[in-house]
């Protein structure tokens, strides 16, 4: 029997021995193949290579690697859930620090792509938005690799940060990341996840605040082709009065051998009064034998809130939308293609800047290329 523990008792330790060996009776791991990623709950050496270029840095920021342990920052936004990301806090060397600085507005995104080139490895990186900012930051990663990883955000008051992030790494990759974001007081905070590389890729997206009236949005797209495990599991911890939340998360599975796994986990605490969340997820089926697995958690403490909800999803085409392109005389395939741009439009609109939005929906129509849709 899988072992179901209520939000409030949610594990965290920066010690990656107060962690065991994670089982797949565990709910936090039920749905992940573990026998692919067992190095990763023991203590490595790092041998992997990579390289990382940052593209033009705007006024108001500064981008630069360092010993990321002696930050006063460090473990402001996270203390792990897990293993791996234990073990990649605790073996954290040098690493990204982003600052943007309070009250800048940077006139393009922050681009910091890395590309793999095999081996496995450790990283842990800090992103700190200062009061009154607008960023947006995009984080890319391609090539081969295997990898955990944590990055920190830390939001100021009033700030507000767009942070997108690209997977797509090379098949036989596999990337175990959390990315944890600590909200500031009326602070806005969208995270944008692109799913399509990797062999097997666990993402944990969460969100803390730590003051009122911040407002967090989780946002997804997945790809998942033959014989890949993508995974989403999110935790939006609402602990401060009048903040707000929104989750959305779409995938797609092209083959009949693609699995997606997305939990979206939403605690509302007792303290937390005023809270308005809603969490969906649509999961889009175009193979016999695909499987995707969703699973809305929202546990509610309090009955002083605005409202909370979720709605999860999953099917194959709409048959009535391709009734209705089909006789307007638009080929099978394309019609298919156009009921595709339109599920993921709503989530590539959260996309502010029309360069990223661009490039990230080049990178999706790439995809459904290979893929023959």
């Amino acid at each position: 029997m899988t072992a179901v523990l209520p939000l409030g008792e949610r594990f965290v330790s920066r010690d990656p021995e107060a962690f065991a060996a994670p089982s797949s009776h565990e709910e936090n791991w039920r749905f992940t193949p573990l026998a692919k990623i067992r190095e990763f709950f023991e203590p490595f050496a790092p041998d992997g290579a990579s390289s990382v270029e940052v593209g033009p840095v705007p006024a108001g920021v500064t981008v630069e690697t360092v010993p990321v342990a002696s930050l006063a920052a460090f473990g402001a936004a996270l203390t792990p859930a897990d293993k791996a990301s234990a073990l990649a806090m605790a073996h954290a060397g040098d690493g990204g620090h982003v600052v943007v600085a309070e009250g800048a507005s940077p006139d393009r995104p922050v681009v910091l792509s890395r590309v793999g080139a095999g081996g496995r490895s450790y990283a842990h990186h800090i992103i700190e938005v200062g009061a009154g900012a607008e960023a947006t930051i995009v984080a890319e990663h391609s090539g081969l690799t295997q990898i955990a990883a944590n990055v920190e955000l830390i939001i100021g008051d009033g700030a507000q940060c767009t942070f997108i992030v690209v997977n797509d790494e090379e098949s036989g990759s596999t990337r175990l990341a959390s990315y944890a974001a600590l909200l500031g007081r009326d602070s806005r905070y969208r995270y944008v996840e692109v799913a399509l590389g990797g062999s097997l890729v666990r993402t944990v997206p969460t969100v803390r605040f730590a003051g009122p009236g911040g407002h967090a949005e989780l946002c997804g797209i997945t790809l998942a082709g033959d014989g890949q495990h993508l995974e989403s599991r999110l935790f939006v911890d609402h602990d401060q009065p009048n903040c707000s939340s929104n989750v959305l998360y779409k995938n797609a599975l092209l083959t009949s051998a693609a699995r997606t796994v997305w939990v979206g986990d939403v605690r509302i605490r007792p303290e937390a009064t005023g809270t308005q969340t809603y969490e969906l997820n649509r999961n889009l089926l175009l193979a016999k034998g695909a499987r995707a697995d969703s699973v809305p958690n929202l546990e509610i403490e309090t009955g002083q809130i605005v409202g909370a909800g979720h709605a999860s999803t999953t099917g194959r085409f709409d048959e009535e939308q391709m009734f209705y392109l089909r006789s307007r005389g638009i080929p099978e395939d394309e019609a298919r293609r156009l009921v595709l741009r339109g599920f993921f439009g709503e989530v590539l609109a959260k996309i502010p800047e029309e360069s990223v939005r661009a490039r990230v929906a080049e990178l999706v129509e790439n995809k459904l290329a290979q893929a023959g849709v």
